[in-house]
């Protein structure tokens, strides 16, 4: 158990934290959710024992091992693999103890040799190799890509790395910040499914609500400095919080009348003799009711697209191309062939495929970034494209400003209309004018889309736009897109942004484009089909030899399989959803009651019985609650046993 009392926490001038308290079950996977800033990294560097509080403490199993993804990767000449397996620090120590030994020569103890292959034994290092493989390919690695050097790969595919050898790190407690920051959809979906096996607890933080919906049950906010516990996932969490909220405005409403009924009586009968007693008692009691803050107006941000001045139909046709680059050399890399496209107007359109499929190169070449290599492309007449690429806020200028970057794309319209324009995205005053050097990329960001609604595109091009943004921007950009007038293609690793703003898919696989006639479920079970199938090619025999087993009986059995495994999941999945809505109401039921319970008026003498009851029915609630939380615990076990 994880247990964090009264911790205070000042970061320079800033309080973090104060006397927060936070209370984690063993094997419990948690999601850490709060605005930025607001000390998410900070209390897992607690909990790495990197930072120390100033008041309070944190307290969980010495012996347990902790596993987290470091955020430097060295350039090393070492194999990617090798790199990954350094993961498992104890199995890498006893590897080096039992190789000095067996160098030495007839001097060795031959008793400690064989106490370090047991110990090897015990820690399945002969399976290390094979289960760091597994992580690598599961994580988008191919087996070339296993063999290279670290020092090789990009910045992204190191963070993918660290993953990989912190996902090979035994551990009890395992800590990620922001995991899906550096992967696409294939390896989030993987990602996702092996955290759900995972044995121990977890403590997690995430700006991808399907992700922290898929692994999480339970959600840790921090907020106003405390952290505050909800059973259930993100979306569950989201509707306590709704329900919370809107108590709380009804208390604060009561509260005004309440005050403003003594003030009133107050300021009549002061100066009445008659009355200056009652008066007086009531400027007391007045001094004593605690003052409830008023709810914080949350800094919601939104915009919109404006409406495109015209839209050509179609607005691009792509006729037999072939798309992908030319080497140095001159030569040829085709990734995408034989292309036969017609982007129609108003068609809302998600690209799907596995990382290297060839994806960004399809919506370079609709973009004009990268010519055809074959065939022809013809744009319809008044295209105008918003093209957010993968590496967009690469392309902004760090020493310039936000108004800088806007008046280079519109140098004829008032700096006033322009500054308006980017307070509505969160950028004011003196921020407008200052250097986006040391902007957040969240800011970054925001710039980019910013400049792209500028410019009143008919045709939106989005090739991962939410990789720097924070849940509330992630939110705004969905309900900007859901109401844009225009045409939409776009790739995103966040799968409500896809199922919010698209109504088609077209996939990549193979070297060509296809429509994909399914839903992101649907996608899901072909990817995890797709890689147990290239898992099987690789061990499978040589094709002049006959396979011992029929593939079509193996296709059967497997189909069955899954229905087998679909049946079983569906009445829990089933009881579960009941369950959670029964959670949310049984915890508002109890926010109810003690909100009424620390109203004053109830502990009066005429209200005995009303306060009796009111304490029996909390009791019962908390039980309840109780029972249901431990059902839904004993069904999520079931669920995880089913789909292992």
């Amino acid at each position: 158990m994880i247990r964090l009392q009264q911790l205070t926490l000042m970061r320079s001038t800033k309080p973090l934290f104060e006397q927060a308290d936070l209370t984690i079950n063993p094997g419990e996977k948690v999601g850490l959710i709060g605005a930025n800033g607001t000390g998410k990294s900070t209390l897992l560097a607690m909990l790495r024992d990197e930072l120390h509080p100033d008041n309070g403490s944190i307290d969980f199993p010495k012996q347990w091992r902790i596993a987290h993804v470091a955020q430097e990767t060295p350039a090393l000449d070492r194999a990617a693999v090798d790199y990954v397996i350094d993961g498992d620090a104890a199995l890498r120590s006893v590897e080096n103890e039992l190789s000095l030994l067996e160098a030495q020569d007839g001097e060795a103890d031959g008793h400690r040799i064989g106490e370090l292959h047991a110990t090897l034994a015990d820690a399945d290092a002969y399976t290390a190799r094979s289960r760091a493989e597994q992580l690598l390919v599961g994580l988008g690695f191919s087996e070339e890509q296993m063999n290279r050097p670290v020092a090789s790969f990009s910045g992204g595919w190191r963070m993918r790395l660290n993953l990989a050898q912190a996902l090979m790190c035994p551990s009890e407690l395992l800590l990620l910040d922001e995991p899906t920051n550096h992967l696409d959809l294939d390896a989030i979906l993987w990602l996702e499914d092996w955290l759900k096996r995972y044995p121990g607890t977890m403590i997690v933080i995430s700006h991808d609500r399907d992700f922290l919906d898929g692994v999480t049950q339970v959600i840790a906010h921090i907020d106003e400095r405390k952290l505050k516990r909800y059973s259930g996932n993100y979306s569950a969490f989201e509707r306590q919080r709704a329900a919370q909220l809107e108590l709380a405005q009804a208390m604060l409403e009561k509260q005004q009348r309440k005050r403003a009924h003594l003030q009133s009586f107050i300021d009549r009968f002061k100066a009445k003799a008659t009355k200056a007693k009652q008066a007086q008692s009531r400027v007391k009691a007045l001094a004593r009711m605690e003052e409830l803050a008023p709810l914080r107006a949350a800094a919601e941000f939104s915009f919109e697209f404006r409406e495109p001045e015209r839209a050509p139909n179609p607005l691009l046709v792509l006729d037999k191309v072939d798309a992908g680059y030319r080497g140095t050399d001159g030569e040829a890399k085709i990734i995408v062939r034989g292309i036969n496209f017609a982007l129609q107007s108003e068609q809302r359109i998600g690209l799907l495929g596995v990382n290297g499929a060839g994806k960004s190169t399809f919506i370079k070449t609709i973009a004009g970034d990268l010519p055809p290599l074959h065939g022809v492309s013809r744009l319809g007449k008044g295209l105008v494209v918003g093209y957010f690429a993968q590496h967009q806020l690469e392309m902004l200028r760090p020493d310039d400003s936000p108004l800088m970057h806007l008046m280079r794309i519109a140098p004829d319209v008032r700096e006033q209309e322009l500054r308006d324009f980017l307070g509505s995205f969160n950028f004011p005053g003196e921020m407008v004018k200052s250097p986006i050097a040391p902007f957040s990329g969240g800011e970054k960001a925001r710039l980019a889309l910013a400049l792209i609604v500028w410019q009143r595109p008919n045709l939106l091009l989005l090739d991962e736009p939410t990789n720097h943004l924070d849940l509330e921007t992630r939110e705004a950009l969905t309900e900007a897109l859901a109401q844009f007038d225009g045409t939409l293609v776009l790739v995103s690793h966040d799968r409500h942004l896809l199922r919010a703003t698209t109504d088609e898919f077209l996939i990549v696989a193979d070297g060509k484009l296809s429509p994909f006639d399914g839903d992101l479920d649907d996608y899901r079970d072909w990817l995890f089909k797709a890689k147990a199938e290239m898992a099987a090619a690789a061990t499978e025999p040589s094709a002049n030899i006959e396979p011992s087993t029929d593939r079509k009986e193996q296709k059967r059995l497997e189909a069955q399989e899954r229905q087998r495994q679909s049946a079983l999941r569906k009445p829990l999945e089933k009881r579960l959803i009941k369950l959670e809505s029964e959670m949310s109401d049984l915890q508002n039921e109890k926010l109810l009651i003690e909100t009424t319970l620390a109203d004053s008026a109830i502990y009066e003498a005429s209200r005995k019985d009303e306060l009796k009851q009111l304490l029996d029915k909390q009791v019962v609630c908390h039980q309840a609650l109780g029972k249901l939380e431990d059902e839904w615990m004993q069904l999520q076990e079931a669920l995880e046993k089913i789909q292992a």
